[in-house]
């Protein structure tokens, strides 16, 4: 891992999306829209503080999935990642790279939602704010560290989107939003045991009941977190140069 070249890689990206101004739309504005639809969809105060942050942890999450996906593929068919790999780059400097860049957009992009969810929203969360911002980009990164390693099994742009049934939605009906864990059939708890947005939206719940940090949430911190850095250390064996 060489420093300089991570943070070259980080400003490469960052510079690539400041001129894609719909990408950009897509992580900051998408979020923001459907948080204010679902408050008045629900038109309830107290099922909006239940349900809002649970789903701030997931909307990062899902949107960062999308987007470094379709992204990273779009890298690897234009013989963009090609080009990189025969430099000094390395796959541990890329996937870094790419971690802190989407990362620094996670930052923007829920306190941005949080901003407009605790103030024009009306959302209550007892607990402290920086752990909202800090298990909210937790969740991106775990979604664009997924995004990685699903792209790499597919070969067009259609085809990574359409590997989002397979990483996203089992989660989203799993993780407790749906249906409670404690309410879930024995074996289906199981898998949901295994899945990593599960501690996302209990990490989130935990928030929203709780003035103190919990043991709890420390364990879907550290689960979360964990997640991430073996979802990135799966995209890195996986990690091809160009689509066959």
């Amino acid at each position: 891992m060489n420093v300089r070249i991570t943070l070259a890689t980080t400003r490469r990206i960052l510079s690539q999306l400041r001129h894609d101004h719909r990408t950009v739309g897509l992580l900051i504005g998408v979020p923001s829209l459907l948080m204010i639809l679902l408050r008045y969809v629900i038109d309830n105060e107290i099922a909006f503080d239940r349900f809002g942050p649970m789903l701030l942890g997931i909307f990062p999450f899902i949107v960062m999935f999308i987007v470094t996906s379709v992204g990273t593929l779009r890298e690897r068919t234009g013989g963009t990642l090609e080009r990189l790999m025969t430099t000094p780059l390395g796959k541990l400097d890329l996937l870094l790279g790419y971690a802190l860049a989407f990362g620094l957009l996670a930052l923007v992009q829920v306190a941005v939602v949080a901003t407009i969810s605790m103030t024009w929203l009306g959302l209550d969360l007892a607990g402290p704010v920086w752990v909202l911002l800090l298990v909210a980009v937790l969740d991106a990164l775990l979604g664009m560290a997924l995004g990685l390693f699903a792209s790499a099994f597919a070969r067009t742009e259609f085809q990574a989107v359409q590997f989002m049934p397979a990483f996203v939605l089992p989660q989203a009906l799993l993780c407790g939003i749906v249906v409670p864990h404690d309410q879930m059939a024995t074996w289906l708890q199981w898998i949901s045991n295994a899945l990593p947005l599960t501690y996302a939206v209990e990490a989130m719940q935990q928030l929203a009941g709780n003035t103190d940090i919990t043991v709890t949430l420390l364990r879907d911190t550290v689960v979360i977190a964990g997640s991430t850095i073996l979802a990135l250390t799966l995209g890195a064996a996986t990690l091809r140069r160009r689509t066959p």
